[in-house]
């Protein structure tokens, strides 16, 4: 059974960091690549972060390059999200997905569709 499972969301104060974590299981995710999405109630699921496979290349939205960093583990099947200097507009529930393309250039790593498994989510609140 294929999962993916993130972990590490909670309650924090703006400037906080925070690591949030995807397992995979059920499938090897070397091959695929990783994205992070955040959703926030009554808005379509926006593209965080993406992590190519093997993990040399990465991507990352406008409004969180330079604070947010993801990276993969393939030996644990595992992909961190780490979020630093939190605002109150991360305020989201982050998804983690896996899609295997042949190609992932430009911003297809935005698109929801390109990714065939997702996680249930969890839920990051940035309030002070």
């Amino acid at each position: 059974q294929v999962q993916l499972v993130e972990s590490g969301g909670g309650l924090v104060q703006p400037g906080d960091s925070l690591t949030l974590t995807c397992k995979a299981s059920g499938f090897i995710p070397d091959v695929y690549g990783i994205g992070w999405f955040r959703q926030v109630s009554g808005r379509e699921r926006d593209g965080v972060a993406w992590i190519s496979p093997g993990g040399s290349k990465s991507n990352y939205g406008d409004l969180v390059k330079g604070r947010f960093t993801i990276s993969r583990d393939d030996a644990k099947k595992t992909i961190y999200l780490e979020m630093k200097n939190l605002t109150n507009e991360d305020t989201a529930v982050y998804f983690c997905a896996a899609g295997h393309r042949r190609s992932w250039s430009g911003s297809i790593w935005r698109r929801a569709l390109e990714y065939g498994y997702w996680g249930q989510g969890t839920q990051v609140t940035v309030s002070s």
